[in-house]
């Protein structure tokens, strides 16, 4: 990248790439700490474990740099205790040094208002919200005018997997996301019933990856059947464990209110289908866990699988 002339790289610093030490040859001019949930506790451990290690890339941040943290969120100021770097906040609830706030949020996109300036973005939810604050303030931080940098967030589009939705001509608005995490998946549901009437129905397809972290899964279970109006566990990447093991996991965090709301269906495109099936016009049906993802992984053999082209071609078929 330095001999092709690239000024700037914005990278994912990982908890792993942190942990084994493989950004140890780099000297950061700044880091963004969003928010911390639940993952990756197969690797650490433990919450405080995950965390601590995330702080380290602030910890080695040096005076020059800058460090810009999400105050909205509890861990935010601990990634600034110990740093030497230059500190800045954002939020969206809380006093921080930038500040934004949402005027209005619909399917299509969400208007912001930062620094008394209105931006309609097309990537909506108050997750996308936060992020992009966040790119505003580091553009700022690195000496970039600011309606320019306004001007460029308002051209940006939804990636692949990312709330992609299609609506069918019988106005079934199907939803993909890659909310492999509780926090992920409450919030994309948090989303969606902000945007919903309330006069339709939440439709959940979810499941959780086998060899992963396995005390999430009863937590997105209990998140799935709880914020939704039916939820349907199945299959995401089992990998080498048992997929009705799995669910079975996931079931075990259904509170009991909520038990007539689930199904539990292994195979994953027929779970697709029946949410489908079952969806009158209106109706939201989420496909969550892997997003972007074009396969799923069973004892080690990879077959194709794309969510969102199953569920629009399962709608088109419906809509003849």
């Amino acid at each position: 990248m330095n001999d092709a002339g690239v000024e700037y790289c914005f990278m994912e610093v990982s908890s792993h790439g942190i942990h084994q030490k493989r950004t140890e040859g780099l000297v950061f001019e700044g880091a963004i700490f969003t928010n911390l949930s639940h993952d990756h506790l197969d690797y650490h451990k433990t919450f405080a474990e995950y965390r601590d290690t995330k702080k380290i890339l602030f910890d080695n941040l040096s005076k020059k740099a800058f460090a810009l943290t999400n105050i909205d969120d509890k861990n935010g100021l601990v990634m600034l205790q110990n740093t030497k770097a230059k500190k800045y906040t954002y939020a969206l609830k809380n006093y921080a040094d930038y500040r934004a706030q949402i005027l209005e949020n619909q399917f299509d996109g969400q208007l912001l208002k930062i620094d008394d300036n209105e931006l309609w973005t097309k990537l909506i939810g108050h997750f996308n919200a936060y992020n992009i604050l966040s790119i505003y303030a580091a553009a700022d931080l690195l000496g970039l005018e600011k309606l320019e940098t306004l001007r460029l967030l308002s051209e940006l589009e939804n990636v692949d997997g990312r709330f992609q939705y299609h609506i069918s001509k019988n106005k079934i608005t199907a939803i993909v996301d890659y909310a492999h995490t509780p926090d992920a998946l409450k919030n994309v549901l948090e989303t969606i019933n902000t945007l919903r009437t309330g006069n339709e129905n939440v439709i959940t397809v979810v499941g959780c990856g086998g060899d992963r972290d396995r005390s999430k899964r009863p937590v997105m279970g209990n998140i799935a059947s709880e914020m939704s109006n039916k939820a349907i566990f199945t299959s995401d990447n089992p990998r080498t464990e048992s997929p009705s093991a799995i669910i079975s996991e996931m079931e075990s965090g259904v509170e009991p209110q909520n038990t007539k709301k689930i199904l539990s269906i292994e195979n994953r495109e027929q779970a697709i289908k029946t949410a489908c099936q079952l969806a009158d016009a209106n109706d939201i049906i989420l496909i969550a866990g892997k997003g972007h993802e074009t396969y799923q992984e069973t004892n080690g053999n990879r077959i194709d699988f794309d969510d969102f082209r199953i569920v629009k071609e399962v709608l088109q078929a419906l809509d003849k």
